[in-house]
């Protein structure tokens, strides 16, 4: 049962230089309840949970805890009433244990000295809310954790803190199906509690799953509140202003796949076995598994990032050992991580200099007199206008991009070089529903130019969606085959072990 408002925020405005962020905004969360926070990238969101967790003041407004004005100057003003952010990048110290982050700032003392027993023990009964206990350790470094597993920390992290109100911005980005029923398990498990919890996400059927009711901002300001939760078309048309008719393109045609661009026969080294694999011009290629199933080191060892030990690997027919990234670049071999900021971005540098990384570095390898390999510098700029970059200018620095633009950014990257195999991981993490489209759009316009196209995600309607042909993976082998007509049921028994694969 929904109680009494724990959190209010009445008429919110916050402007920056030349940017209306707010503009009178209003919301609230009860005890009890999970209020879905939707809409755009750049839609505003953001700055709401910050003026709600002390990193900005509102220009007017006031924000209420438990009836009473608030008026927070430090994030650790807010912290100490009861609000606590796991914001979608994370905020962990990498250099430090799951324990030592847990408790940071309030480490648990013993005659002066940090109980570091007393951290561990509490650490683990936490992690035990998830399940998680044995794959985890309080003694790990976060740095040693792979993205999913970080997710978790900083989730455990505020559920440690006892708040009274936790803002879960897109929590799942980085789990997959298994991993995203435990988190929602626990979502159940904390509203049965009574804590109040702000839930942002992109992804409409987590709103339809664990939702109380729904508020949904466009261009700083509220378009639609729902008391109860409507159908995903609904909110979508209120987030974007029109209806989504097109989600996901028509697939390839049978006669717009061609030949094989990349085989692995018996491919194998310590993350993955017997591995046998074509990837076709012109075919988009999802890969669907659970966490740690080898789909991610399969597109590495594609990349040359963790090169196979065993089997071999061909490229337009010609035996290749790609024993590195360069060598991968030089056979025109792109890829895209599924940690776009720490992998793949310089966020200080302008949009434009990031674009132009990877050519500035090749251009010499590659030469200009090879046209259909190399786009000159000048050409960058069309690039940039032909993914729709929205940015005030291309010497804006990387950092002030939402997280779809940044994605459009290195797609323009690998254009430059004219990719033979374009690799996605996790093309559409923290990406808003309307440019999750234009990344869909965009991977079949690059098949269709004549790539071919290899998409890595733990969401699986988009993997279903999105795909010609999918590949299931579990224990570093590929376990199954299935076409876009498969169900996400087929999917998931395959990769968890309970069915054998269905070959397309």
């Amino acid at each position: 049962m929904i109680d009494a408002p724990v959190i209010e925020m009445r008429g919110i405005s916050k402007s920056f230089p030349g940017v209306k962020a707010l503009r009178g905004v209003s919301f609230a969360c009860a005890r009890g309840e999970v209020h879905a926070l939707c809409g755009e990238n750049g839609a505003g969101k953001s700055t709401l949970i910050k003026i709600l967790s002390g990193v900005y003041r509102p220009d007017a407004g006031e924000v209420l805890i438990d009836g009473k004005a608030q008026h927070f100057s430090h994030p650790q003003n807010a912290l100490l009433a009861g609000i606590s952010v796991i914001y979608q990048e994370f905020s962990l110290l990498r250099e430090r244990t799951v324990a030592q982050n847990l408790f940071l700032g309030r480490e648990p003392l013993k005659n002066g000295i940090i109980d570091s027993r007393a951290m561990i023990t509490e650490t683990q009964r936490v992690l035990a809310l998830f399940g998680i206990r044995h794959r985890i350790k309080p003694e790990t470094l976060v740095a040693d954790l792979d993205v999913a597993s970080q997710q978790m920390v900083e989730i455990a992290k505020a559920i440690s803190l006892n708040a009274k109100v936790i803002v879960m911005d897109e929590p799942t980005a980085a789990l997959n199906e298994a991993e995203c029923e435990v988190l929602f398990a626990l979502v159940d498990r904390l509203r049965a509690s009574g804590t109040a919890i702000v839930y942002i996400t992109h992804r409409m059927r987590e709103v339809t799953r664990i939702a109380n009711r729904v508020t949904v901002i466009k261009d700083g300001e509220v378009t639609a509140s729902f008391d109860t939760v409507p159908a995903p078309e609904v909110i979508v048309r209120a987030m974007v202003g029109r209806d989504i008719s097109e989600y996901y393109p028509e697939p390839a045609a049978p006669a717009e796949i061609g030949k094989p661009v990349l085989t692995i026969a018996g491919g194998s080294n310590a993350s993955l076995r017997d591995i046998d694999l074509e990837l076709r011009a012109g075919e988009i290629v999802g890969f669907a598994g659970l966490q740690g199933a080898g789909r991610t080191a399969l597109a590495m060892a594609i990349f040359g990032a963790a090169p196979l030990t065993a089997g071999t690997m061909t490229l337009d027919g010609k035996t290749v050992r790609l024993l590195t990234p360069r060598d991968a670049i030089r056979a025109g071999i792109g890829m895209l991580p599924g940690d776009r900021k720490a992998s793949a971005l310089v966020l200080m540098q302008s949009v434009r200099d990031n674009g132009m990384l990877t050519a500035r570095s090749f251009a010499h390898a590659l030469g200009r007199r090879n046209s259909n390999r190399f786009i000159g510098i000048e050409g960058m700029d069309g690039l940039l206008d032909q993914m729709k970059v929205r940015a005030p200018s291309y010497e804006q620095e990387m950092r002030f991009l939402s997280g779809g633009n940044q994605q459009k950014a290195i797609v323009a990257r690998w254009l430059a070089l004219r990719p033979k195999v374009l690799i996605f991981i996790e093309p559409t993490r923290g990406i808003d529903v309307d440019t999750k489209a234009s990344i869909y759009h965009l991977m079949r316009d690059l098949a269709r130019g004549g790539a071919a196209v290899m998409m890595v995600s733990s969401d699986l309607p988009e993997i279903l969606g999105a795909s010609d042909r999918i590949v299931v993976m579990r224990d570093g082998r590929i376990v199954g085959q299935f076409d876009r007509t498969a169900t996400e049921a087929e999917l998931m028994l395959a990769a968890t072990g309970e069915a054998a694969g269905v070959a397309a």
